[in-house]
């Protein structure tokens, strides 16, 4: 059957070619369009991870639900045995405590609302690898009353690095305080709303302006972003019986979700055309060798053949020449995003932001192996039709070679 279904492909070669053009033309876009979205995912990952959240934060339950409008009055006082605890979990390469804070910045003349983050300078370094520097430097830890602020926040303040500004705030226990700052830095994240509102001090700094000495919450940072589902899973079996929430990077970033849903489903309608376009080429292909081979089918069928038989004839015929155009076009959609992720695509940037990046195509096993399928499948949905519509002729006509 290989060896018959193999010379009937071969009987009419252009047909053949432009038919597996069809299909090589379909999964190597597959393959390349689906890399290039995991690419998307990924680096949108990665810049929200090592910009904001990193990749789980550990605090009480109500800081990330209704207690994010006042996060000071939600703070972790033991943070220091808990951070012990973590560091020696396999996996984990470091924990930042993070206590966060909102009120005004004032520049001398104007007051701005803000969400301001007391943090640890020399570990938040380790992980803002996607924080750029739009102008000074990032916090150092022997900066003395020292701050970075967003894009955002600079500009509506008219502030730079060198600039003097006033942090006002309310204590834990509800009195005003107040803390002169310099400015050493502007940074930008991935958020333009994020920048909008951002400001960072040293985490003592923060704990002298707001009275106390606990956090809000611990950042974990990982060894490897595909770490985070087991390490959020064994986190919260081991902090069950604690009033204590993890949170992965995921669930911190609604944003993210939304995106990869949306990504998600123009990537399924992707496929769909895809699977549309084969079929409908190899319908075509095989309807046209369908009508000059009629007596051929009527042959075999006089001869004692079953329907069945000359049904499974054209199925294998199209069948492996999906299977070689799928193959063709896997490596075809391997190459081409080889080449381009040799050179990077020069992205605009994304809603929401104001950083461009450079995107490249991902070679992911799970989509290589599903464009694959759809190339095969395609095929095979596409002969079933006019292989039915063949053994539905009576052998008279057919062997007149008319419908």
């Amino acid at each position: 059957m290989f060896t018959l279904s193999f010379r009937n492909l071969l009987r009419n070669r252009i047909r053949t070619t432009i038919t597996l053009a069809a299909i090589v033309f379909g999964v190597s876009g597959l393959v390349v369009s689906g890399g290039f979205v995991r690419d998307i995912f990924i680096q949108l990952g990665e810049a929200l991870i090592h910009s904001q959240s990193g990749h789980a934060q550990i605090g009480q339950a109500a800081i990330f639900t209704h207690g994010s409008r006042s996060p000071e009055r939600h703070l972790l006082e033991n943070h220091e045995a808990l951070r012990a605890e973590l560091l020696e979990t396999p996996g984990v390469r470091d924990a930042m405590a993070r206590i966060a804070f909102s009120g005004l910045l004032n520049n001398g003349r104007t007051d701005y609302a803000i969400l301001a983050e007391g943090i640890e300078p020399e570990r938040e370094l380790r992980l803002g690898t996607h924080l750029r520097m739009k102008a000074g430097r990032a916090l150092q830890p022997d900066d003395s009353f020292g701050a970075m602020i967003g894009e955002g926040v600079a500009h509506a303040l008219q502030l730079a690095p060198g600039d003097k500004a006033t942090l006002l705030v309310s204590t834990i226990d509800g009195a005003m305080n107040t803390l002169d700052i310099e400015i050493v830095g502007v940074f930008q994240t991935f958020s333009k709303d994020f920048d909008a509102r951002a400001v960072r001090i040293a985490l003592s700094d923060a704990q002298v302006l707001l009275d106390t000495s606990g956090v809000s919450k611990l950042v974990v940072s990982l060894d490897d972003t595909a770490l985070t589902d087991a390490f959020v899973g064994a986190a919260r079996a081991r902090l069950s019986t604690q009033d204590l929430s993890v949170l992965d990077w995921r669930e911190l970033n609604d944003f993210y979700e939304k995106t990869v849903d949306l990504y998600a489903q123009q990537f399924g309608f992707l496929k769909a055309m895809v699977l549309l376009m084969v079929c409908l080429s190899v319908i075509n292909a095989v309807n046209m060798s369908l009508m000059e081979r009629t007596w051929e089918f009527g042959t075999m069928r006089a001869l004692g053949n079953k329907n069945t038989t000359v049904v499974g004839l054209i199925v294998y015929e199209s069948t492996l020449i999906g299977l070689f155009g799928a193959t063709f076009g896997v490596v075809a959609g391997i190459s081409i995003a080889l080449f381009i992720s040799g050179i990077g695509i020069p992205m605009p940037p994304p809603p929401n932001s104001e950083m461009g990046y450079d995107a490249y195509i991902r070679l992911a096993p799970d989509i290589i192996v599903e464009a694959w399928f759809v190339g095969i499948i395609a095929c095979v949905l596409a002969a079933i039709l006019p292989a039915w519509r063949a053994t539905r002729m009576s052998i008279i006509d057919a062997l007149r070679g008319r419908e």
